[in-house]
């Protein structure tokens, strides 16, 4: 659950129950991933929601380990929802639903902070493997979208991912950045100066060989760094 003393959440372990909520305008959709998720002995449905605006008014009433989102919905969409959550310093991990396999919608996501990214027709095993994974503070990203994140120019192998040679420290910050942190945020978080986080920043680009912080976190992303 998450810890809102220090702004971060606490591992489950196997036996925690993992409390979820749900976000989509498509009852039909819901219904579906409801059932899906009432298998699952060691994950509660918390409550369910039609849109953002509605989400982010249960977000303040009950507090939850997951959030499941549709990213495309009226009055407030998936998107803007976690952005508007991580401006409020609300950094429950969020994994965003989708019956489009975009790559500009994954940009979008995990610009605003959210922490994975699932097409809606996934199988029951990998949605709870994905509730999971997110709720111990890791990231679950679709492969088969992640397999056209290269660009045309580079093709990182694993050999020049052990030349990054990328400290504890700069994988520290390089899952917050992913997390949406601004650089206040990580520095708050690790008990270090905002200009030496900025620094290391820099430093992550250079060996990523980014050109902003989306596309360091896409590569290290694809390059399973985080």
């Amino acid at each position: 659950m998450f810890d809102k003393q220090f702004g971060k959440y606490n591992a489950k372990n196997s036996t925690s129950k993992i409390h979820v909520a749900l976000v989509d305008d498509q009852a039909i959709e819901r219904q579906h991933l409801a059932s899906l998720l009432s298998i699952c002995e060691n994950i509660t449905l918390t409550w369910q929601a039609e849109n953002g605006e509605e989400a982010l008014k249960l977000l303040k009433q009950e507090d939850i380990d997951v959030l499941l989102c549709d990213i495309r919905m009226p009055k407030l969409d998936g998107i803007n929802t976690v952005k508007k959550m991580r401006n409020n310093n609300n950094n429950v991990p969020v994994i965003m639903l989708t019956t489009f396999s975009d790559y500009q919608l994954l940009i979008n996501s995990i610009s605003a902070g959210a922490n994975g990214f699932l097409l809606k027709d996934v199988t029951y095993n990998h949605l709870v493997n994905a509730i999971k994974r997110v709720a111990n503070g890791n990231y679950l990203f679709e492969n088969d979208i992640l397999d056209h994140l290269s660009t045309p120019h580079e093709n990182i192998s694993k050999r020049a991912q052990e030349d990054m040679r990328i400290s504890k420290r700069e994988y520290e910050i390089l899952s917050l950045m992913a997390g949406g942190f601004s650089n206040q945020d990580i520095a708050n978080a690790i008990f270090l100066a905002e200009g030496t986080v900025k620094n290391h920043i820099s430093t992550l680009l250079l060996k990523l060989k980014s050109q902003g912080r989306t596309e360091a976190i896409l590569k290290a992303l694809k390059l399973s760094l985080i």
